[in-house]
């Protein structure tokens, strides 16, 4: 047995038991198409829009449920998200358009570049594990092309044209995270370029080279914006980016592990509450607090870097990194142990405590990410059984 052996448990038995079969019930509109955006704390659907970004982000939930040996439906529940995505979410212009009604109809046809990063991740998941369809690979290859369109004359992509300012990281975070997902199932040539440009932009204009934090918000010019803006650091984005720097080392070669373990030491430092034990919203760029809030997502970027990081070092660190992977766990238990199994809150207020509201579709994919490498790593039963009477 290790440390992590009891919250495998315990992650095994609510996202097998719990949580994949009440979205896939509840969540999922069989007679529209597509996933609700949120369900009630009772696990009722509300009719609201569907964004585009929670079709993709489901699509790849039940595809990576799949890989882990759920036994339920995900194939099927891939297809309810890429097929909606495909059908409801396609423009003209070979982009995806943010969110239509529950019917399907165009609500938002507007662009982010955000949710291009999530329909590309959501066609690998669906390319991976629904036999390869080559439609899928050709619809991936054709929005890159299409975003080669807003291509920033330095590296990276415009928020728009014409130009919109400020420039962001968090959509080109998500952009590698998305084409690494292609080069891992061996997608052509141009992902894995495309994946080299963002590390490099990251690296050489995102990240701060004195405190060795990514910012939010850059000029035109990929320099940290003017004003407060230019000053925010999420402490969440630290470890998400610490995280896929390495996965890029694994997937592309390189050995940005010293500049990601900067990330995740600033993240550590400056963007954990002790007391609660939580990563909160927001510090400037010096680490001082701005937005002491916390969002589950957070938790979870924490949790998988920590449990990532803690296999590639030895001694004193590995004892901390463990030690922060058990009290981001912790903390995610808080988040998701409410009255219906497989629910969720999403935000913490600065007393501690968590805000009663709609659980939010969107959060399952952060969810799962924290997840895997725990369960990776362990023996447990997919139908939720604890891994203890799985094994007896």
């Amino acid at each position: 047995m290790d440390v992590f052996d009891g919250d495998r448990r315990w992650a095994a038995e609510w996202l097998f038991g719990a949580a994949l079969p009440i979205w896939w019930d509840a969540g999922a509109d069989r007679r529209h198409g597509g996933w609700f955006d949120r369900l009630d704390q009772s696990g009722k659907a509300l009719d609201m829009p569907k964004r585009a970004r929670v079709q993709a982000r489901q699509a790849f939930t039940y595809a990576e449920a799949g890989k882990l040996g759920w036994a339920g439906p995900w194939q099927d529940a891939v297809a309810q998200g890429v097929d909606f995505l495909l059908k409801a979410y396609a423009r003209e212009d070979g982009l995806y358009r943010k969110s239509v009604t529950v019917e399907g109809a165009v609500l938002d046809d507007g662009f982010d570049l955000y949710d291009q990063a999530f329909v590309l991740l959501a066609l690998a998941s669906g390319y991976e594990t629904l036999g390869k369809p080559p439609e899928l690979l050709r619809a991936a290859e054709a929005l890159l092309v299409r975003l080669g369109g807003l291509a920033h004359p330095m590296a990276g992509f415009e928020e728009d044209r014409p130009r919109r300012l400020p420039l962001r990281s968090n959509p080109h975070m998500h952009l590698l995270e998305a084409l690494l997902a292609w080069v891992a199932i061996g997608g052509s040539d141009m992902f894995a370029g495309k994946a080299r440009e963002i590390v490099n932009l990251a690296l050489s204009r995102m990240i701060d080279p004195v405190t060795g934090a990514v910012g939010e918000y850059y000029d035109g010019d990929w320099r940290f914006m003017a004003g407060e803006d230019g000053q925010i650091r999420e402490p969440g984005h630290q470890f998400e980016w610490a995280y896929l720097l390495t996965e890029a080392d694994r997937l592309l070669g390189g050995d940005n592990f010293p500049q990601a373990s900067r990330l995740e030491a600033f993240g550590a430092k400056y963007g954990v509450d002790a007391p609660r034990k939580v990563a909160f919203f927001s510090t400037d760029a010096t680490g001082a607090p701005i937005d002491g809030t916390a969002r589950l997502w957070a938790q979870t970027e924490r949790l998988r870097t920590a449990l990532v990081f803690g296999r590639k070092v030895e001694g004193a660190e590995k004892a901390r990194l463990d030690t922060a992977a058990l009290d981001a766990f912790g903390t995610l238990r808080r988040f998701l142990e409410v009255p219906v199994p497989g629910l969720w809150l999403d935000r913490m207020l600065l007393d501690g405590s968590i805000v009663d509201e709609p659980a939010t579709a969107s959060s399952f994919y952060h969810i799962m990410t924290g997840l895997l490498p725990l369960l990776h790593t362990g023996s447990f039963d997919p139908t939720g059984r604890p891994a203890v009477a799985a094994a007896q």
